[in-house]
């Protein structure tokens, strides 16, 4: 018996990873597959969620929003949308084949998030202002980094990412 012979071929979807620039119609598609994704597991868990699509920097944006009586805050929590979006990714990538960078906001949780990386890039400045070479940042999503990079840019400092994975932080010095 050859190898082929005792081989069977597994039904896999390929996702590819490399960062070719989507268009602006494949965002949008990313954005429809991650609605209807949401819709059915907002219906799911029995809360109620406006949904709204956009497109900026060249990601798909997706909002989740209450409605006056909704119960969005149940699921707002940054650790949940994280996961939430992770999920809401997968779905897209399955769907369309493609390596998927959307972005999920929950009851306006990316904007109150934002404010929380300021806060924490303002206490590492005002370290650095006390003497220290450098300050570290707990490890956080690309996402985030990110912010914090463009936050402390404006703040006139510079910042570097450090580590892998799950333990990849980002180091704040003066510019």
């Amino acid at each position: 018996m050859t190898t082929s012979d005792t081989t069977t071929e597994a039904s896999t979807t390929h996702v590819s990873h490399e960062r070719v620039p989507a268009t602006v119609e494949q965002l949008e598609q990313e954005g429809d597959i991650a609605a209807d994704f949401l819709e059915a597991l907002l219906d799911i868990a029995d809360i109620d969620g406006d949904l709204d699509l956009d497109v900026r920097s060249g990601r798909a944006y997706v909002s989740v929003e209450a409605p006056e009586s909704g119960s969005v805050e149940l699921i707002s929590q940054p650790d949940t949308v994280q996961a939430l979006q992770e999920l809401t990714r997968i779905a897209v990538q399955t769907r369309t084949g493609r390596f998927s960078r959307l972005i999920l906001d929950v009851g306006g949780s990316r904007d109150a998030r934002q404010r929380q990386l300021a806060n924490l890039v303002d206490r590492a400045v005002a370290r650095l202002d006390e003497g220290a070479s450098q300050a570290s940042l707990p490890a956080m999503s690309s996402y985030e980094r990110k912010l914090v990079h463009d936050i402390v840019s404006e703040r006139g400092y510079v910042s570097e990412s450090y580590g892998e994975g799950a333990d990849r932080h980002t180091v704040i010095r003066r510019g």
